[in-house]
């Protein structure tokens, strides 16, 4: 199990590598760079580069235990076909009109070089705040007998929370992890790692990566004590 609140994860103890994925939620270009979307916003992308380190240790860590990791990208097709009025109206108001940012055609769509992605990993492009509307993201967790999810990504009071609200809804198992996952403003990330613990665990549990990695070394020596055997 792992350590965490206010609940250990998961709740019936079985935690099984093979029902388990890592989830790591739109680290791009678009919004870590300082010619992004969310340096064009007014926000500081320093706050979102900092975890990048640790979600790279808990990527490390969920390899080596045996879990799937899955990488989301978030931007529309090049030509805007998949976007409404309104969400053309919104790309306007924020002064983007004219510019490639957060379309897929685009550099800062593509997954900062210093996160570790294999080449075995799953990646999930989506339009939405959520992996889950509009994209085949479900199916391939229910495809690979999925579970159990871990988050991790940016930012952490709009991607990271709709997605394990929705996964929630849907009956996933879900842990949180406090120290891999950022926002722009701090407020609101202190306030959605808050929001995951409140009527006792409404969107699962909450721990930091070292919890996250001390419990997935214990799969990480089971697994290795199988192969030798």
């Amino acid at each position: 199990m792992i350590k965490a609140t206010p609940f250990d994860f998961p709740y019936d103890g079985r935690l099984v590598a093979e029902n388990t994925a890592l989830v790591v939620i739109d680290l791009q270009e678009d919004f870590l760079s300082t010619s992004g979307y969310f340096a064009r916003q007014g926000y500081d992308p320093s706050r979102l580069r900092a975890i990048l380190p640790t979600v790279n240790r808990v990527i490390s860590a969920s390899r080596a235990a045996g879990l799937r990791i899955v990488h989301t990208r978030q931007g529309y097709r090049a030509d805007m076909a998949d976007m409404t009025p309104y969400e053309k109206w919104r790309r306007k108001r924020a002064g983007l009109e004219g510019t490639d940012v957060l379309l897929r055609s685009s550099p800062g769509f593509e997954i900062v070089p210093e996160i570790d992605v294999a080449a075995h990993d799953i990646i999930v492009d989506k339009t939405c705040n959520s992996a889950f509307t509009y994209t085949d993201f479900e199916h391939v967790l229910r495809a690979q007998g999925i579970t159990h999810l871990l988050f991790s990504g940016c930012t952490t009071d709009v991607c990271v929370h709709t997605t394990l609200r929705e996964a929630c809804d849907r009956n996933f198992q879900c842990l949180t992890i406090s120290d891999a996952c950022a926002s722009g403003d701090a407020k609101a990330h202190e306030a959605a790692l808050h929001m995951v613990t409140v009527e006792n665990g409404i969107f699962g549990a909450l721990a930091d990566s070292d919890a996250v990695i001390a419990g997935l070394s214990i799969l990480s020596g089971e697994a290795h004590r199988h192969a030798v055997a």
